[in-house]
């Protein structure tokens, strides 16, 4: 393993110390998770300039190699968890089990709410009919990764009130317990920034980046039967879209996107606790 900035080279020092920091990532050397040294450290290390040093790091970052904490250093990225966005409707839970990880949830709140104006216009509903209102902190391998807010009218599963979704699929026990199927969703996806509350309880900072998803469910009778707002963390979260040559998949999204494109956009106050 090459440790040393060759100085006589035409390849820019910065892109040198790249590679160097790289191959210790790649042999294992800095795990995820490890801090490194700091800039005034890799400066002499290596003998470069800490314009060097804070240019190749910032490209590791650019990368997502590293993530630097403000007031803590800068550490080793842990991996990104994928999730399905499109072509499947298997739910949070479902999806990290078949990917061989632990999911479980904290629940917040569930508990019967009127609606309001944006969530009855996605589930079809007057404001004010009654929905079934689950905040929901969901983990991964024990740390926080999305916060999800769920809305489904009451008349579709009023059992659902009482169930215990801690380390249960939503989706399952609709299916098992209520007889309803998840048929299509439509889905909306934007880059937005932490507040202070959502901050708090996804570990992360104030205004860190994150995903956030806008979903409305259908059973195979094309009624809405769920809305959902999730918060993903941006720097643990990633989203996998499969994309298909065929006319009558095109047709149905065609079909689907028209349906919707009237609809107002979410923002995160309205569905906020």
């Amino acid at each position: 393993m090459n440790e040393i900035i060759n100085f006589e080279s035409r390849i820019p020092y910065y892109i040198q110390l790249i590679d160097i920091l790289k191959e210790k990532v790649r042999l294992g050397i800095w795990a995820a998770g490890d801090q490194i040294p700091g800039e005034q450290d890799l400066c002499e290390l290596y003998g470069v300039s800490r314009t060097v040093v804070r240019q190749a790091l910032r490209e590791l970052e650019l990368e997502g190699v590293i993530n630097r904490r403000k007031g803590k250093g800068t550490f080793i990225s842990l991996p990104k968890i994928s999730e399905g966005l499109a072509q499947k409707l298997t739910g949070f839970y479902q999806d990290m089990v078949e990917r061989g990880l632990n999911p479980t949830t904290k629940v917040l709140h569930q508990k019967i709410s009127p609606s309001n104006e944006k969530v009855a216009h996605f589930l079809n509903i007057k404001p004010g009919e009654k929905v079934i209102d689950i905040l929901r902190l969901r983990f991964i391998n024990e740390e926080p990764i999305q916060l999800v807010a769920t809305f489904i009218p009451v008349e579709i599963c009023p059992t659902l009130a009482n169930v215990d979704l801690t380390n249960r699929s939503l989706y399952e026990y609709l299916e098992t317990e209520g007889g309803v199927v998840i048929a299509k969703g439509h889905r909306f996806i934007e880059a937005v920034l932490a507040n202070e509350s959502e901050a708090a309880l996804l570990g992360i900072e104030h205004g860190a980046p994150l995903l956030m998803l806008d979903s409305i469910s259908f059973s195979e009778n094309d009624r809405p039967i769920e809305y959902y707002h999730a918060l993903h963390r941006g720097d643990r979260s990633r989203f996998e879209v499969e994309l298909l040559s065929s006319r009558e998949s095109a047709t149905k999204t065609m079909e689907l996107v028209n349906n919707f494109s009237d609809a107002p956009k979410i923002l995160k106050d309205d569905v906020r606790s």
